[in-house]
Order: C-alpha cells, then sequence, then structure tokens
C-alpha cells in the first residue's frame, strides 16, 4: 500500500517519538509513506474565531493531497483526522460552501475532488494491514503484560459524523494491542478525556483531568497506557510528574504510542522507536 502522509504540527514539533516509531513500523508492515508538500496546519486553531478558514485550511490540505493521485491519505494526528472529517462532511452537505471553497482554492490551482480515501492510524492497521501481517511481524510476545488503551476524544466523537471506531464502546485499539499477546482490558475511565484542550483556559483543570485517569490506571495494577494522539501522549507522557500533583500521588506509569508498542513486538531498536525520548519509565 502507498498513501500519502499528514503529519499536523504538532507531531513533528514536538512528538518525534510517534513520527519515528510510524516510519520505522509501517514500510515494515508493507505500507509505503509519501510525505506532502506544501501543506499547512490543519485549521482547527482558527475555527471558533473563523469558520470558513477553518474549513478553507481543511480542504486545502485534502485537495493537496489529491494532487499526489494517490487513492489514500494517512492522518496521524486525530485532531487534525477529525478536522479533515469535518471539512469533508461539511462540503458535501452545503453546495454553496463548497462553491465558496473551491472559489479560493482555484487561486492556488487546486482542486478538491472528495475522491482521497483518509485513514487514521488504528483504522488503517486494523482495517488495511490486518492481523495476519501483524503477528507475521512480530518476533517478539508481550504475554503478561497488562495494557491500558486510551483513544482519545476526536477519534470517536462526535458521533454525528464518521469516526474511527464506535463512540460508546470502542474495540479497534484494543484489538491491536491483543493482537501483540498483551492483555487490553476494560476500565470505568476509559473514554474521560486527557484535558489537553483545556491547557489554554483552564491548565489546572486540564492536568487534573489527565491525573485522576492515571491514577486511576495505575491504581487498577494496569502495566502501561497506550494512545494514539499527539495530544493524549503530551498529557500522559510529558506531563506526567506535573499532574500528579494535582491528584496528590506519584505516577510512575509507563505510556507509549501504540506504534512503539509495536515496533517493540517486532524486535527494533529502542532508539529507532524515539523510547529514549519519552519521559514516563518505558524502560
Amino acid at each position: 500500500m502507498k498513501t500519502a502522509v499528514y503529519w499536523g504540527c504538532v507531531i513533528p514539533n514536538t512528538q518525534y517519538a510517534y513520527e519515528l516509531s510510524v516510519r520505522e513500523v509501517l514500510p515494515r508492515l508493507g505500507v509505503e509513506l509519501v510525505d506532502l508538500e506544501g501543506v499547512s496546519c490543519c485549521g482547527t486553531p482558527v475555527r471558533s474565531v473563523n469558520m470558513n478558514a477553518f474549513l478553507y485550511l481543511a480542504t486545502r490540505n485534502l485537495a493537496i493531497a489529491e494532487k499526489t493521485n494517490l487513492k489514500d491519505l494517512l492522518v496521524l494526528c486525530s485532531g487534525c483526522h477529525l478536522s479533515f472529517s469535518e471539512a469533508m462532511h461539511y462540503l458535501s452537505q452545503n453546495e454553496k460552501l463548497r462553491e465558496k471553497i473551491d472559489s479560493l482554492l482555484r487561486d492556488e490551482g487546486l482542486e478538491y475532488k472528495g475522491s482521497i480515501r483518509m485513514w487514521y492510524i488504528i483504522d488503517l492497521l486494523y482495517n488495511i494491514v490486518k492481523k495476519e501481517t501483524i503477528q507475521k511481524s512480530t518476533k517478539k510476545t508481550l504475554n503478561g503484560l497488562r495494557l491500558a488503551s486510551h483513544y482519545g476524544c476526536h477519534t470517536i466523537r462526535p458521533s454525528s459524523i464518521e469516526r474511527v471506531d464506535d463512540p460508546e464502546n470502542p474495540r479497534k485499539l484494543d484489538e491491536l494491542i491483543e493482537w501483540l499477546g498483551a492483555r487490553s482490558e476494560a476500565y470505568p475511565e476509559k473514554l474521560d478525556c486527557c484535558g489537553a484542550l483545556l491547557l489554554w483556559s483552564h491548565h489546572d483543570a486540564a492536568f487534573t483531568f489527565a491525573g485522576l485517569k492515571l491514577k486511576a490506571i495505575q491504581d487498577r495494577g494496569f502495566d502501561g497506557l497506550v494512545v494514539t494522539c499527539p495530544a493524549c501522549h503530551m498529557m500522559f507522557d510529558e506531563r506526567q510528574k506535573v499532574v500528579a500533583s494535582t491528584v496528590g500521588s506519584k505516577l510512575d506509569l509507563p505510556v507509549l504510542y501504540y506504534t512503539q508498542l509495536l515496533g517493540i513486538a517486532m524486535g527494533i531498536e529502542e532508539e529507532k522507536l524515539g523510547l529514549h525520548l519519552n519521559r514516563s519509565p518505558v524502560d
């Protein structure tokens, strides 16, 4: 499979471990990544200020991806994935809005056709790569590990537009973990938010959200937490020591991207997976 890939802003600027692990793991599974040139922010930061600007930025990136003539686009940030999904939805429902966005794109020599298939890392691995290929690629079994999954809000919500998994009972990430031999068990806080979106307005509340979830997972005896969203990883991994103070506990929970976990099972060197960049105790 050959797919265009959109990294967004956060991953190439702060989440180096995610990019490293994706670039190591996916080619070994038969997925060729094609980086896009000329893309910009997905538009999320301006959504609440100017909806048309948001839709233009999101659609512009989709048009650039379509210009490659590739059939597929992998979007690795869940927030960016939601932005593109919303743009696709709104433009398909409103002809006048689409004409307005199309006219702006024409000024850049771009055209949005709505022809490209968009994937997130979870459904790409689950629906395209699939279980047999993943299990054949592994060299180590993760038997004995009891891991908690965290989907992130944007991955599964809102339910009014197509998302990656069921908003009330998501299972794909859990199954991906189990394909590696580990156990992924349900827990009451599974769908709770990481708090990242509150950072710029109510940072104390944001840290409390993250701290409460991490404490609950740690208290339930899980060996680690598996994520796919860069914002969620920042809250749970990089800020783990900070958020610990909000819940009055010592937090010492390993937090990994699923691609890092998969890379471990595939026998890839830790440094190539960016594990040395994680702040939580992944060793």
